[in-house]
């Protein structure tokens, strides 16, 4: 494997070397002593798995206790995957970087916690799969407003307006929001 930082140095891009043959492909997603030696040096604790349409987009979501590291990784379709660092103590507070995860392309994004996550769906469909460092915990959910422009994300939007849930359109502006020391 090879752990690629991003311009946020903490959010590492993870790209596994890929056996292809005519039978199809094999890929090691996960090996803790590469992990490890990276600076990743978490357990993860639970597996989540979520199937969203074109248009949709999920985030920005972060836990102010109970927080969560996220290894993401698009198993069906593409999609643009964005974190926001929201630690305050950090010399990239406030910044944000995103990244194309595909079941083509077959990366790997590393979340540390501390990083508020969302993603829009560029494909059709698309399905992701993300362990977890920490349990969820509804009640320490939070959700910054996505298209807050103190933050900048540049989505790239497919349609006029993505798809989202009431808990995304009343996420909360980056200057109301709870944050990290």
């Amino acid at each position: 494997m090879e752990f690629v930082p991003t311009k946020i140095p903490d959010v590492l891009v993870i790209k596994a070397k890929v056996f292809d043959d005519p039978r199809g492909f094999f890929l090691e997603t996960y090996r803790e002593n590469e992990f490890v030696a990276a600076g990743v040096d978490y357990k993860f604790v639970q597996e989540n798995h979520s199937a969203s349409q074109r248009g949709v987009l999920r985030g920005l979501h972060y836990q102010i206790k109970q927080t969560q590291g996220k290894l993401v990784r698009a198993i069906a379709g593409e999609i643009f995957d964005a974190v926001v660092d929201i630690r305050r103590s950090s010399p990239t507070f406030g910044q944000w970087v995103g990244v194309i995860l595909s079941a083509e392309n077959k990366d790997q994004l590393w979340v540390p916690p501390g990083f508020a996550h969302g993603f829009y769906v560029l494909s059709e469909r698309a399905e992701i799969t993300y362990k977890v460092t920490d349990y969820y915990a509804p009640e320490w959910d939070r959700s910054l407003l996505w298209n807050d422009p103190k933050i900048g994300v540049e989505w790239p939007l497919v349609d006029d307006a993505p798809i989202l849930s009431n808990k995304d359109i009343n996420g909360k502006p980056f200057a109301e929001a709870e944050l990290f020391d």
